[in-house]
């Protein structure tokens, strides 16, 4: 099983690991991509005050482009650790079991404009780069156009709960273990509705749970049996996704 989270705008500061080594990355069919996205991101954080713009960025989150400058050369820490914000304070790695540490490590990948895909204890630094960021002279979808290829030749189940525009740079393949969960609220009326902030919250606490469990589901089935033994509402909605219920 392979449980796709998504990564963070924000990311913790530090770490403790040796530079960037991209030979010590998960995935390794996607480090000339690796390589690609990292010059066009050096190149572009020469210019602080263009990449300011290309990168996204408001006036109160600027000076993140100038971690862009040393991604090569600044502390690491493994990538379930870098990231921040809603869905991985849900998540908590810090504090979990070292046994369920060791299940993402097997187990789980987290989307990156930068990386592609990154293993869950993959040494990275921080950065700044959004799937909506734009390059000199190429694009995110065109330096990206190998991750698909890496997802469709993993083989079991793939659990994707990346956003939107992380899942258009690699989407998983189209077939019957492969399924794309949504985070919904169900109405008075008993329609399904999705949700903003709650999505991020719900797919923290989503995760949290498959790690703590520890069990590498074969098929979409098992997912489903696991998920109504633990409380969780986890069904199937439109055809190659689930709808996770909060």
């Amino acid at each position: 099983m392979l449980i796709l989270l998504p990564p963070s705008e924000t990311k913790r500061d530090g770490g403790t690991g040796a530079p960037l080594d991209l030979s010590a990355l998960s995935f390794p069919a996607l480090t000339a991509a690796r390589t690609q996205a990292l010059t066009a991101v050096e190149e572009l954080s020469r210019d602080l005050a263009a990449a300011v713009g290309m990168l996204r960025l408001g006036p109160a989150s600027a000076g993140e482009a100038a971690k862009n400058r040393v991604l090569t050369t600044s502390p690491t820490l493994p990538a379930i650790d870098r990231y921040d914000g809603v869905l991985f304070d849900e998540l908590d790695a810090g504090s979990l079991p070292e046994a369920a540490r060791r299940f993402a490590g097997e187990h789980v990948a987290i989307g990156s404009a930068l990386f592609g895909i990154t293993g869950a204890l993959d040494p990275i630094p921080a950065y700044r780069l959004s799937h909506d960021s734009r390059l000199p002279a190429t694009t995110l979808r065109r330096v990206w156009a190998p991750l698909a290829g890496v997802l469709a030749a993993r083989e079991g189940l793939v659990v994707d709960l990346r956003s939107e525009g992380y899942a258009s740079l690699g989407p998983i393949p189209s077939r019957d273990d492969a399924v794309y969960v949504r985070v919904v609220a169900e109405g008075e009326d008993g329609r399904k509705r999705a949700l903003n902030h709650f999505n991020k919250k719900g797919k923290g606490a989503f995760a949290r749970a498959l790690l703590l469990a520890g069990i590498d589901h074969p098929d979409v089935g098992s997912l489903l049996a696991w998920a109504a033994a633990a409380g969780i509402r986890l069904e199937r909605g439109a055809p190659g996704e689930l709808d996770l219920v909060v």
